[in-house]
C-alpha cells in the first residue's frame, strides 16, 4: 500500500526536500502533496483565523517546484495563489504544478470573488484539484465552498482539516451532499474523522498532515484508531490521494 500525505508545507531552503524525505521515511510516508508554509507567524495566523486579514507575503512557489524536482518524485507541487495577485502568474505556470491551494486564512477574501473563479477556472483546465481551509469569515465558510464547487462540477475541491476547528460537523454536513468535495482530516478530531468517513464515505476522505506543524506520526495513529477495514483505510491512507492526483497507487519508492 503507498501512503499518501496530501497535505505538507515546505519553507524552502537548503534543508528541503531532505528534511521533509526524512520525516517521511521515519513515518512510513511513500509521497506527498505539498505547498509553500512559512508566510506568516502562527500567533498572526491564530489572529487571523479569528478576526479575518490577509498578509502580503508572497509564498515562494518557485522555490516549492525546485524542492519537488529533487525529491526523486516523492513530492507534488501544488501552487499557493493569492486572489489578489497571482491569478496572472499562476495561469503562466500552472502546467508546472500538481494541484492549486486557495486559502482564505492567509490571503482573506471571499470564495466568491472573481478572481478566485479565475484561479479555479485555470485549475481545471491544468486538471488539478483545488484545496481549501474554510474560515468562519463571510464568504469563507463550508456553505461558500460548496457553492463554489457547484459552479465547478468536473473540479475536485478538497476541504481541508476538515474545516479550521477540529470539530467543524456542522461544515461536514453542509459539504455532504457535494460529490466533488472532498474532506482531507489533518488536525481534526478523531469524531470528525471518523464521521467524514461515515458521512461522506471512505472514497471522499484523503490522510493528510500539516507538515511541520503537525507530527505524521500523530495523524497515522488518528487514521489507526478509526477502526477501518482493509480496503477503506487503504483508501483514506493513499488510494484516493493517487487517485485525485493522477498517481499510480502500485507505486514503488526508488
Amino acid at each position: 500500500m503507498t501512503v499518501v500525505d496530501f497535505h505538507a508545507r515546505i519553507k524552502p531552503g537548503d534543508a528541503e526536500p531532505g528534511r521533509l524525505l526524512a520525516v517521511m521515511d521515519a513515518a512510513g510516508i511513500d509521497r506527498a502533496a505539498v505547498c509553500a508554509g512559512g508566510l506568516l507567524p502562527l500567533d498572526r495566523l491564530a489572529r487571523q483565523l479569528d478576526d479575518g486579514g490577509r498578509t502580503e507575503a508572497a509564498a515562494d512557489n518557485e522555490g516549492v517546484l525546485r524542492a519537488c524536482e529533487r525529491s526523486a518524485g516523492r513530492l507534488l507541487p501544488f501552487y499557493f495563489a493569492d486572489p489578489v495577485r497571482d491569478v496572472e502568474a499562476y495561469g503562466k505556470h500552472a502546467f508546472d504544478f500538481r494541484g492549486l491551494e486557495i486559502s482564505p486564512a492567509v490571503h482573506g477574501g471571499r470564495l466568491d470573488d472573481p478572481a478566485v473563479a479565475e484561479l479555479v477556472a485555470i485549475a481545471e483546465s491544468a486538471r488539478h484539484p483545488v484545496y481549501v481551509v474554510t474560515v468562519a469569515q463571510p464568504g469563507a465558510r463550508p456553505a461558500d465552498l460548496v457553492r463554489l464547487a457547484a459552479r465547478f462540477p468536473r473540479v475536485t475541491f478538497v476541504w481541508g482539516h476538515c474545516g479550521h476547528t477540529g470539530l467543524d460537523i456542522a461544515g461536514l454536513h453542509t459539504v455532504e451532499g457535494r460529490p466533488n468535495v472532498l474532506a482531507e482530516i489533518s488536525g481534526c478530531l478523531t469524531v470528525t474523522a471518523r464521521l467524514a468517513v461515515t458521512r461522506l464515505g471512505a472514497a471522499r476522505v484523503l490522510f493528510g498532515t500539516e507538515y511541520p506543524l503537525q507530527a505524521p506520526e500523530v495523524e497515522l495513529c488518528k487514521v489507526a484508531a478509526l477502526g477501518l477495514g482493509p480496503s477503506d483505510r487503504e483508501a483514506v491512507l493513499g488510494a484516493n490521494a493517487c487517485r485525485v492526483l493522477g498517481w499510480e497507487a502500485s507505486w514503488t519508492r526508488p
